[in-house]
């Protein structure tokens, strides 16, 4: 074993006492962050403006601040990207992290300010590795090189004293030398602008390097692969990166796709995966226990205030919002933070579900925008990957990319759910699949149940097998290339099915 393994490992396990201590008090943690966080922001306008001055408590702190949007943030945001100081935060602001979204078309630009790449982003990266090898002492991961899809890089529009890019382009342009000496690619490539032209040159390279990890949504690294193993003529990755340990992914649910890594990307039971919750807003969690598939620890010391808010008041400014010591096991929260980058109660647009207190353990379960409810049958993300899940495990398919929206009344004729599927392996048996995935969403919601009852609102879902290559090929036909978009799973119109199908009669 290496002397930079054996030494990065022993660093980075330094860690785990401090881990462990906010693990058992995670109100104090939070009261703590919160304390600072305020102090922080009384030097700014939008301190002033808000009295922070007077916030001692955060019941003071809840009832004179209202929970914002991007949309209500943005006038201070772009003050900011236009070289204002002290708008939302003390400290001077020179990078943004542009956040395309899947709900709005208009890019959402996030500050990230020094701390926050310091507190939370950096701190993020180097738990996530401590946690891993908490769970794997004998890792050889630091032997090799950490694989990183990461987005570009451009100057700010508003101002030449700053840039913007997806948050994970601003970190690796931050990163330190050493962490720069154990990844790839070089940072000249990965920030590439042209994504086409970047993943011919990412599979040219990585085909070489001995690669023991790898960081990124599991849907673009498919791609990446895919090159790699088009250009090598390998059947499988691990013919290429023998000394391969772990996938880190997120920002999609991974377990559609777990199958398909485990049997045809990875297929060795050595290889483990391992799940972080990191958006432009913050890191905000990691899988700690690699046993407890989908669920991941909230770290609650990386400068970030957390508020949870019941579904039904998301879209309220002064809405019931409860602490780290007051949510209750598997109820759907919005996620609402206030950030060491300068965003004050702001929605983040996900919705999380807690599966153990102390520790606080959570699942992403969706987004708050992304669900089906034509009907009341209030279908979220997480019920979707969950009869996505079940009809491929009974009828051996695997999943490469869906979307599904409602099919409205009309004419006398009652309303269903519409679905394309793109599959890696197609099912045994097409119309078992789509029984399966009808009847595990009745069992697992009695507002689509009701709904289903007798055919009486919803007929069966229409589900659409499309060919392999056609979500990216929609995809890039809407400029979405690249490892910040993610196809969007869930709407409540049909914005995205028409787009969709419409493209599918072109081909």
């Amino acid at each position: 074993m290496t002397v930079l393994n054996t030494t990065l490992k022993w660093l980075l396990q330094r860690r785990l006492p401090r881990i462990e201590a906010m693990m058992k008090q995670p109100g104090v943690v939070q009261q703590t962050i919160f304390n600072q966080l305020i102090r922080a922001g009384r030097r700014t306008e939008w301190g002033r403006k808000y009295h922070y001055n007077a916030i001692q408590t955060v019941r003071d702190f809840q009832q004179q601040v209202p929970v914002s949007s991007y949309e209500d943030l943005f006038p201070y945001i772009e003050r900011v990207m236009k070289g204002e100081n002290k708008v939302l935060w003390p400290s001077p602001v020179r990078w943004f992290a542009k956040s395309s979204g899947t709900t709005n078309a208009r890019s959402k630009f996030i500050p990230v300010t020094t701390e926050s790449l310091d507190e939370s982003h950096f701190k993020g990266g180097k738990d996530m590795m401590a946690l891993y090898v908490a769970n794997n002492p004998g890792s050889r991961a630091f032997e090799g090189k950490g694989l990183s899809i990461g987005g570009s890089l451009h100057q700010n529009p508003y101002s030449t004293n700053s840039a913007s890019g997806d948050v994970s382009a601003v970190v690796m342009k931050n990163l330190p030398s050493w962490a720069q000496y154990i990844r790839t690619p070089s940072i000249q490539v990965a920030l590439m602008d042209e994504w086409e032209a970047k993943l011919e040159l990412m599979a040219e390279i990585t085909s070489q390097e001995n690669v023991t990890s790898m960081l990124g949504v599991p849907t673009w690294g498919m791609v990446l692969i895919d090159k790699i193993l088009s250009r090598t003529g390998k059947s499988n990755i691990l013919e290429v990166w023998p000394n391969f340990e772990v996938m880190m992914h997120g920002a999609v649910n991974f377990q559609p796709y777990r199958e398909l890594f485990q049997q045809q990307v990875f297929p060795s039971s050595t290889v483990r995966y391992q799940e972080v919750y990191n958006a432009s807003e913050g890191f905000f969690a990691i899988q700690d226990d690699l046993s407890r598939v989908g669920e991941m620890l909230l770290m609650l010391d990386y400068g970030i205030f957390y508020e949870f808010v019941p579904f039904h008041e998301a879209d309220q400014p002064f809405p019931t919002a409860l602490t780290i010591d007051e949510v209750e096991l598997d109820k759907n929260y919005a996620l609402v933070v206030s950030t060491n980058g300068g965003l004050w109660r702001y929605k983040v647009g996900d919705t999380v579900r807690f599966t153990s207190l102390y520790p606080h353990r959570l699942k992403v379960s969706g987004r708050t925008k992304h669900f089906i409810n034509a009907f009341g049958e209030e279908v979220i993300v997480e019920n979707a990957e969950t009869a996505i899940t079940r009809a491929c495990e009974a009828t051996g398919a695997i999943i490469a990319d869906y979307t599904a929206g409602p099919v409205y009344m009309s004419n006398g004729a009652n309303g269903c759910h519409e679905w394309v599927i793109e599959f890696t392996q197609e099912p045994d048996n097409q119309q078992r699949f789509n029984q399966i995935l009808d009847e595990t969403l009745r069992q697992i919601n009695s507002d689509y149940d009701a709904k289903r009852y007798n055919d009486m609102v919803l007929k069966r879902p229409r589900i659409h097998v499309v060919q392999p290559g056609t979500f990216y090929a929609w995809m890039k036909q809407r400029g979405k290339l690249g490892g910040q978009h993610k196809v969007p799973r869930l709407a409540n119109s049909r914005e995205y099915l028409d787009d969709i199908l419409g493209k599918v009669l072109e081909l």
